[in-house]
């Protein structure tokens, strides 16, 4: 059985949605407080959404100081699997884990629906169940998912196939929904083993949720 490990600071406020989609799907999954400085034996690191520290500076950039940070910072430079989500895509932003930051909303306001979202790249464990161009439906709560990259690095993005998800409408047209730079929803390293995204997969795993398509970004890392 597959070990999911899911990270916990001070407002996180997903683990437990975390947690429950993860065994659903057959993982067994420990949270794991953010104090600790060891992860335990997993196959995949979890940075969940909610508000760490209560975004009370920059949104990810205190939780990056947390000790568990260098154990998945060092996890992760090994090959290990992390999937920041929301705020956990924050994170990895700001702990350089990740290209890019994200800023807030370009309408200022906090964003809260379902939102449909376009697979680009599927060569990557997270989507692989995916099709390319797959259209999915999946929630997303933010107020700071405006996601930036400048030129050079954007072009990066491109030439590694690391831009994983754009936001669009239900006939798959691009959409903007926060201002985010082409419509960028979820990005990965170069490596394919650092994958952060700003909808919520965790959410979209039972029909009377509205979605079950997070099903499938989530069962990649079954193998």
């Amino acid at each position: 059985m597959k070990k999911v490990a899911v990270l916990r600071f001070p407002g996180t406020n997903c683990e437990f949605d975390t947690d429950y989609a993860f065994k659903k799907l057959g993982f067994d999954v420990d949270i794991v407080w953010h104090k600790e400085e060891e992860l335990p034996k997993c196959d995949l690191v979890v940075v969940p959404g909610g508000f760490s520290y209560g975004d009370y500076l920059r949104s990810g950039s205190i939780a990056r100081f947390s000790p568990i940070m260098k154990a998945v910072e060092k996890f992760a430079n090994d090959g290990g699997y992390v999937l920041g989500i929301c705020n956990g895509f924050q994170i990895l932003t700001e702990a350089g884990l990740l290209p890019g930051a994200l800023k807030r909303n370009n309408n200022l306001h906090f964003i809260s629906k379902f939102q449909h979202i376009k697979v680009v790249n599927n060569d990557n464990k997270f989507l692989k169940e995916c099709e390319k161009e797959e259209i999915l439906n999946i929630p997303v709560a933010h107020a700071d998912g405006n996601y930036f990259i400048d030129d050079k690095g954007l072009e990066e993005l491109k030439a590694n196939n690391q831009i994983l998800l754009r936001y669009c409408d239900e006939g798959g047209n691009p959409m903007v929904l926060n201002g985010s730079v082409e419509q960028i929803a979820g990005v990965c390293n170069k490596q394919k083993n650092v994958f952060g995204l700003m909808p919520h997969p965790e959410r979209a795993i039972e029909q009377v949720l509205g979605s079950i398509d997070g099903i499938k970004m989530l069962e990649g890392f079954k193998d």
